[in-house]
């Protein structure tokens, strides 16, 4: 491959399979009044197709050995690009505001950044993200599995998956050593004090092995009296794990820790 390596440190994984953009763009459901907000364009595959189709087009890339490969890209009047960790920008203060996060996420920021765009970035409606095939999973992922945790509990609750696609190890540039997977989904009314919530459900999972109302305590959300009466209020047996209880239930846990 010519041009620069992808640092294994960034978790980059460079596109370059054209078939696979068009999978993007369908289960993005682009269209010309979108403001397209891409975290890693790499070598600026997708950039192109999401310069073509949206009105604006917010890039966001930390690795500066690129920029040559970018330039002609940026040059369009509709694409912006903006040196630095996603997870440090102030993204929310973007011009014009993105409506949709779609993107090839390094695999090592992939689901902090879903997770704080949530309600971080209120302006966006539809995701469409590349991510390790273990992430896609956790993302939508049911109650009492492996996969399931605080951001399955946070993404079900904020959004609705509309579409999923498992992504070949060709496609990238070199091939990773994990399996990959398309995955879309829309968002949905936030939940009110979402960030009282996400403490809640962190916490809640932040000792799988614990029951709730002691992870609770560990993590320094309430006391385990307070759990345990909250619990109880909800008719719930205070030595349920967090694992075991669906997305809905945490809304109810979250208000009566109020």
């Amino acid at each position: 491959m010519s041009g620069p390596q992808p640092k294994k440190s960034l978790g980059q994984h460079f596109l370059v399979d054209d078939n696979i953009l068009g999978v993007i763009t369908r289960l993005a459901e682009l269209g010309p009044a979108d403001v397209a907000l891409e975290i890693g364009p790499g070598l600026g595959a997708l950039t192109r197709v999401l310069a073509e189709q949206c009105a604006h087009v917010h890039a966001v890339e930390l690795d500066r050995r690129l920029e040559p490969h970018l330039r002609d890209i940026v040059a369009a009047t509709n694409v912006t690009l903006h040196w630095g960790d996603a997870l440090r920008l102030d993204l929310a203060s973007l011009d014009p505001a993105p409506t949709k996060l779609v993107a090839n996420l390094p695999y090592n920021v992939a689901t902090p950044i879903v997770a704080e765009s949530l309600d971080g970035l209120p302006g966006i409606e539809q995701w469409c993200v590349m991510v390790q095939r273990e992430v896609a999973d956790r993302f939508f992922a049911v109650p009492s599995t492996k996969a399931y945790g605080a951001v399955s509990v946070l993404i079900q609750l904020a959004t609705a998956r509309t579409g999923f696609h498992p992504v070949s190890r060709s496609v990238f540039r070199p091939p990773p050593n994990v399996d990959s997977a398309l995955v879309a989904f829309r968002r949905k009314t936030l939940p009110p004090d979402f960030a009282g919530l996400r403490k809640v459900v962190e916490g809640a999972f932040a000792h799988r092995r614990k029951t709730l109302a002691n992870s609770l305590q560990l993590a320094g959300v309430a006391t385990r009296e307070q759990a345990v009466v909250g619990l109880t209020a909800l008719g719930l047996d205070p030595a349920v794990r967090a694992e075991s209880l669906a997305p809905p239930v945490f809304l109810d846990l979250a208000e009566s820790l109020r």
